[in-house]
């Protein structure tokens, strides 16, 4: 895998983390979205002019049209697996940022993750 592959791969993963980071900071602000008839309506609008949700779907945008570039370069069978570098950003900035819980087991698996994600770019 050359370096350029490398990177979009891990500019993907990174946007698409920073994308669901910032969908959870914007549904904080909204609350508990219960699915009925009666808060359609309100959650909807909250949501579609909440400034983290508009970040978050941006970020998924652009985070897709750089996967296909990497797609275009690497075997989806090494590229994929590379997704869970996203885990480990996720759970630790959402610690940082979000107050969410880091416990020894999910630590524990950030370590199996690491270890497998090294090995699949080794391969």
């Amino acid at each position: 895998m050359t370096w350029l592959s490398f990177g979009l791969i891990l500019t993907g993963v990174l946007l698409n983390a920073g994308a669901q980071l910032l969908l959870k900071a914007g549904v904080n602000q909204v609350g508990t979205i219960h699915l009925n008839w009666n808060n359609l309506w309100s959650a909807g609008s909250r949501l579609a002019f909440d400034y983290y949700i508009i970040g978050g779907l941006f970020l998924y945008v652009i985070s897709v049209v750089v996967w296909i570039l990497a797609l275009s370069r690497v075997q989806v069978s090494i590229a994929y697996p590379m997704l869970s570098i996203g885990y480990i950003v996720n759970a630790l900035v959402a610690w940082w940022w979000l107050g969410e819980d880091l416990n020894p087991m999910r630590v524990a698996g950030i370590g199996v993750l690491i270890l497998g994600v090294f090995m699949v770019a080794r391969s």
